[in-house]
């Protein structure tokens, strides 16, 4: 199994240097989280808490992750890095396919997509988008950006999007992986259609283990059960080593963790979240090695 930081909430000054510690110590990747902006008024339940209600203050900061990714692959030479995960559903696929296909050009291949629909209405009116057709243009979205990363003349003719042959360069040399996120039977659908993984929000070991046994048979259900597919999970109640077994053995890949959060002290602090990341590593880590 691998082990990917996710960095939801921290301080934007931070991001560098942990992805500096997080590829010395040895962790496979960075998840990097997304948020163009939040309404001073919402009016929509946030779908992943008991009472509808987030978890964090409007005033959170949250990087452009297709800024901050290629800054982190900069000064990294072999960790990977992937979006936990972008809204897509909000933005012009086209955009992202040229954000996405440069910065996956600029680190040697070590960027992917991970990819949600977005649940705040405003986030959809204020950007000219539609939310009742969300799914479906998710759909095609996954669709354009494949076709679109790989450099040649494209065209695509949707119910929703439409174009004309064009050509997208530079373009990297190898796929750029999509992983799709989302709890529900249609998000599970998706990404056991059309993605080559799923990205879990904060789950339980059951529920996380009902979320792969339902992936693993809508995967079988699509023809898919044979072709490679990547689980890439937070759980509330892994912290130590036991805990990740469990989480392997559910079928788990990529184990996001935000080490820092396990141990005392100030979560706050760089030095915290450093000595987090290596405490981990040292206890954690190294024994899956």
């Amino acid at each position: 199994m691998k082990f990917s930081v996710a960095l939801p909430m921290v301080d934007p000054r931070h991001y560098l240097p942990l992805a500096q510690v997080a590829e010395e110590v040895g962790y496979d990747a960075v998840a990097v989280p997304e948020s163009v902006f939040f309404p001073r008024e919402v009016s929509a339940k946030y779908p992943y808490t008991p009472d509808g209600e987030r978890f964090w203050a409007a005033e959170t900061p949250f990087l452009d992750p297709f800024v901050v990714i290629p800054a982190m692959a900069a000064l990294t030479t072999r960790l990977e890095f992937y979006t936990n995960v972008v809204k897509l559903a909000i933005r012009e696929p086209l955009l992202v396919a040229k954000a996405l296909s440069s910065a996956a050009v600029l680190s040697d291949n070590r960027v992917a997509l991970g990819i949600g629909l977005s649940w705040i209405p405003e986030e959809f009116e204020w950007l000219n988008q539609e939310m009742r057709t969300r799914g479906k243009r998710t759909d095609e979205a996954i669709e354009i950006i494949r076709r679109a990363c790989t450099g040649e003349f494209v065209s695509f003719d949707g119910a929703h999007y439409q174009f004309d042959e064009l050509m997208m360069r530079p373009a990297p040399t190898r796929p750029v992986r999509i992983y799709v996120g989302g709890h529900s039977e249609a998000g599970l659908r998706r990404a056991a259609k059309l993605g080559d993984g799923w990205i879990s929000a904060l789950q339980t070991h059951d529920e996380l283990a009902e979320s792969v046994r339902q992936l693993n048979a809508f995967r079988a259900e699509y023809g898919r059960a044979d072709q490679p597919f990547e689980i890439k999970a937070i759980c509330s109640e892994a912290y130590e080593y036991d805990g990740f077994r469990q989480m392997e053995a559910a079928g788990v890949t990529d184990a996001m963790v935000c080490p820092w959060y396990f141990y005392p002290g100030d979560t706050s602090t760089l030095e915290s979240q450093q000595v987090g990341l290596e405490r981990f590593g040292s206890e954690v880590l190294r024994r899956f090695r």
